[in-house]
């Protein structure tokens, strides 16, 4: 039984700064979600050059706080001299000073006490592991991160980590699609049953990458259509949602959009679970061939 569980959809607001929803247009959208078993929304202190956690956090009533999970990530140092930041090259920072400064300035833009989990955002390579192990630790112990996770790391960034704390470590939220499988080879969902945790995979539709030209992408189309006819789903993207949801590590997908129409046709994708053979046909598609 797992400890913390993600909704099998996660929202997304990476880009929340772009669209359209303000203030009680935002909290309204907010409400929908739960209302579509979307508990769950994902955010990270740099979206937005810093603005879409102050922008959600506006929009948050304390009643729909305690009723979500806010999930942020910290680490990343760009460099955009263009737009009043220091820096000259871009870098990653998982250093215990930043880890703490970062979650603080985020509870401070969610105008929340906690946050229900904080993941390091990408392998920093001068990661000291019991430095943020300390992080994690005190911001746990003065209970102002409840659960703690990573993104985007391999096999052995995460193993590395997880030794150093006696505590679990939620989740690792990774690139995934019918077009970029390799979290299938890598051992990457291997290492998420045996953790018993739920990988978060973002870019679920490829970036966009599934609706391209390429040969890749019209066969994977094809395949997809197929399944779709076949499950009785309505599109190609809700097959595609039904062939990760498949996956045996009970992943949770990333919506990165705030139209509410493409997130009730996501969510009506999540019943439907597709048989081996349908399966391996869009792998087959992707890949250009078949098992061995």
């Amino acid at each position: 039984m797992q400890e913390f569980n993600l909704s099998s959809f996660v929202a997304g607001f990476w880009r929340l700064d772009e669209w359209q929803q303000r203030g009680s247009s935002l909290t309204q959208f907010i409400e929908q979600l739960l209302a579509l078993g979307i508990d769950t929304v994902d955010h990270a202190d740099i979206y937005g050059q810093y603005q879409c956690e102050k922008l959600f956090g506006e929009a948050l009533t304390p009643h729909l706080r305690d009723q979500l999970k806010i999930i942020t990530k910290c680490g990343i140092k760009p460099a955009w001299p263009e737009n009043g930041f220091a820096g000259k090259t871009a870098h990653y920072d998982s250093s215990k000073a930043n880890i703490i400064a970062s979650a603080e300035q985020s509870l401070r833009n969610f105008k929340t006490d906690r946050l229900d989990v904080l993941l390091i955002h990408r392998p920093d390579y001068l990661m000291h592991a019991d430095e943020v192990a300390d992080a994690f630790c005190e911001l746990k112990a003065q209970g102002k991160v409840l659960n703690f996770g990573v993104s985007n790391f391999t096999i052995s960034q995460f193993e590395l980590l997880q030794s150093r704390l006696d505590f679990k470590l939620v989740t690792n939220q990774i690139e995934m699609s019918p077009l970029h499988m390799g979290a299938l080879d890598d051992g990457t969902l291997n290492l998420c049953q045996q953790h018993q945790i739920s990988p978060m995979l973002w870019s679920p539709l490829a970036g966009g990458g599934l609706f391209a030209e390429t040969e890749q992408a019209q066969r994977v189309r094809t395949a997809l259509h197929s399944v779709a006819e076949e499950t009785g789903l309505d599109s190609v993207d809700q097959a595609a949602y039904a062939w990760l949801l498949t996956l045996p590590c009970q992943p949770s997908v990333i919506l990165g959009t705030g139209k509410l129409a493409r997130i009730q046709s996501a969510v009506a994708a999540s019943k439907v679970r597709l048989s081996r053979e349908q399966w391996y046909s869009v792998w087959q598609a992707s890949t250009g061939h078949s098992v061995p």
